[in-house]
């Protein structure tokens, strides 16, 4: 993976854009409509694909304090983590869509962009060092997960998870 500073960034202003076309062309029936392949409406399923950015800012301390560990510690964490995958979903879904109860159509413009913009000021301060800092993650928590991330495939992590998912709303294109 391992893109560039300035490709994450563009990666984050594209999706800004589109979750903004979404949300002006989309109707209240498009928003309650059941998305494909997924449980979720088109609407819990935005805001999940919101979410991921929001669990980044969540990740990269972790990250930064796992991979000071000794690597065993790392890979015991990630161990146990993965062995509580199936509550994890739950959590995961039910999760999403009782936030979006609260981060709905009219809030999760507004939360992406705060958390875009907290995200882009940390990856600028990043340096090549700081980069290459890396854990164990749990890889059975989502397909983007690999067995080993970099903080730099963290930051970048978000935008695939959102481009994964968009392919999953029933919303007209961006």
């Amino acid at each position: 993976m391992n893109p560039a500073k300035d490709e994450i960034v563009s990666g984050y202003s594209r999706v800004r854009r589109e979750l903004d076309a979404w949300l002006a062309g989309a109707t209240a029936e498009d928003l309650r409509r059941r998305s494909n392949g997924t449980k979720w409406t088109n609407e819990e399923l935005l805001f999940h694909m919101v979410f991921g950015y929001m669990v980044v800012r969540a990740l990269l301390p972790l990250v930064r304090l796992v991979s000071r560990l000794p690597a065993p510690a790392g890979r015991a964490f990630a161990a146990v983590l993965n062995a509580g995958t199936r509550p994890f979903d739950v959590v995961n879904y039910w999760g999403s869509r009782a936030a979006a109860t609260v981060f709905n159509h009219r809030r999760m413009a507004r939360k992406l962009g705060k958390t875009i913009e907290s995200l882009s000021r940390q990856l600028d301060r990043e340096t090549p060092g700081s980069l290459s800092r890396s854990m164990p993650f749990p890889d059975r928590w989502d397909p983007f997960f690999r067995p080993v991330m970099s903080l730099n495939d963290v930051y970048a992590y978000p935008t695939q998870h959102f481009d994964f998912h968009a392919k999953q709303l029933s919303l007209p294109p961006a």
